[in-house]
């Protein structure tokens, strides 16, 4: 596959579209529960509060992130439910999905702290942010997790 050009949208739960929120969530069930063989509720009311970060090959999902604001998931702002879509992995969309996640934190809620629950096996891609881990290992959803902080 060529690389695509990718339109990036950033919106909160109101600006969504149907179809938005539509594509949304299939990708994310898509991903967290029928690839990982995870069962859990994914629709959980956070995301009524969060800013939603998306990465678009014309009607199709790429990447998506939402920003969490302090006080929902942890005291510090979080990015959550970070996906891509296996179709287009390997191009480089997941490296900026993250790069972009944090300056829209930044953006958004201010030059603080982001922490964030991260699967284990991600712990390498997340330092490469700057990210660093701040609790001992935990599961959730049967999945192992660490905390990890960028400070």
């Amino acid at each position: 596959m060529s690389t695509p050009i990718l339109n990036w949208t950033y919106k909160s739960f109101e600006e969504l579209s149907k179809l938005e929120l539509y594509t949304i969530l299939r990708l994310r069930s898509e991903v967290f529960i029928i690839e990982q063989h995870c069962n859990y509720q994914d629709v959980d009311g956070k995301d009524l509060k969060c800013h939603h970060l998306m990465a678009w090959d014309g009607d199709n999902l790429v990447a998506y992130t939402r920003i969490v604001p302090p006080g929902v998931s942890f005291t510090e702002a979080s990015i959550g439910r970070v996906l891509s879509n296996s179709r287009y992995r390997g191009i480089g969309a997941g490296i900026t999905l993250m790069e972009k996640s944090i300056e829209k934190v930044y953006e958004t809620h201010g030059k603080r702290p982001i922490r964030i629950g991260a699967q284990l096996y991600l712990k390498k891609f997340y330092e490469s942010f700057g990210f660093v881990k701040d609790s001992e290992e935990y599961l959730e959803d049967e999945i192992p997790h660490i905390e990890m902080v960028l400070a």
